[in-house]
């Protein structure tokens, strides 16, 4: 079986170097149907599943909250998804599922072929969301493929430049153990790139280039994600770029910078990073809700506790 159906030579071009979009037939697996995941979900690590809903913060509109799941199966889940408002991301389960990763090595095999970029070590974590689901705007640490499997969704891609993703907003990603939003104002929109896909249909765009998605119906996808020298370098020197900013109050720029200097802060990086001398923020993850089937919306506040499961 091929994975992808109409695959080009412009698509190899231009990947990693702009958005490009290209049609797959994932659904054919049979992995993906409400009775499949469902069993997925049973016996996919509690460590490694979250399931959330989205808040109401001005500055990071739609930003995740986390939820406490335990004693609900995957079938009562997935229903719960379709009717409410909630947002489940597998994390790794392509990795960790025999059956999946075959598919996982299938997908990055072929990728291989088509671009001549060698050495994937792709993490794919499956993306289960209801029809009402949005992704806050956020950025990546890694290079991302998003391989939409059932539904319809809109991404909003946005311009790799200051405006939109200021050195400090991403410094402050990379720092830190769990954020990846950054600050968003609906006039952005304005210089968006409006991608509408539907199941059948994979899209990727240049590392770390800012997006979000909104949900037209109830959605599966998987997310996928793998690192390179690249994103590497880039993430090590930005490591350095914050502790400059933070420590010495200067005003690092990454943009047009000249490759020599790009390595030695990467370098820098690695070295404050490993030594402790510069250390990023530890910020725990607070369950603040919990989910319950018998009650209307499913979500029952909850006062913020740290996650523990």
């Amino acid at each position: 079986m091929s994975v992808f159906t109409n695959w080009t030579d412009e698509h190899t071009r231009k990947f990693h170097n702009d958005i490009i979009y290209v049609n797959h037939n994932l659904e054919s697996t049979g992995l993906f149907t409400d009775v499949a995941l469902a069993e997925m979900l049973d016996n996919h690590p509690d460590n490694m599943l979250d399931v959330c809903t989205m808040g109401t913060d001005s500055m990071y509109p739609n930003q995740f909250r986390t939820g406490d799941f335990r004693g609900c199966d995957g079938k009562s889940l997935i229903e719960m998804v379709k009717a409410g408002k909630l947002y489940i991301n597998a994390r790794r389960a392509m990795n960790l599922h025999p059956e999946y990763n075959e598919v996982l090595k299938k997908m990055y095999g072929e990728l291989s072929e088509k671009t001549g970029n060698k050495g994937f070590n792709a993490n794919g974590g499956i993306l289960i969301s209801s029809p009402i689901a949005k992704v806050p705007y956020h950025t990546d640490r890694q290079h991302v493929v998003l391989w939409h499997i059932r539904g319809t969704k809109r991404v909003y891609v946005y311009p790799m430049t200051d405006k939109f993703i200021s050195d400090a907003s991403y410094e402050a990603v990379v720092t830190s153990t769990l954020l990846d939003d950054l600050p968003y104002e609906v006039a952005f929109d304005e210089h968006a790139s409006v991608l509408t896909l539907n199941g059948g249909e994979m899209a990727c765009w240049q590392l770390n280039q800012p997006h979000r998605v909104v949900n037209e119906t109830f959605c599966v996808s998987i997310a996928s994600e793998y690192s390179n020298r690249e994103s590497a370098l880039k993430n090590s020197a930005m490591f350095a770029q914050a502790a400059m900013r933070s420590k010495f109050g200067s005003t690092p720029v990454w943009q047009d910078t000249v490759p020599s200097i790009r390595l030695a802060k990467a370098v820098a990086g690695k070295v404050l990073k490993k030594s402790g001398l510069y250390k990023g923020r530890t910020t725990p993850d607070f369950v603040t809700f919990k989910v319950d089937k018998s009650v209307p919306g499913y979500i029952v506040d909850i006062d913020p506790v740290p996650r523990d499961f």
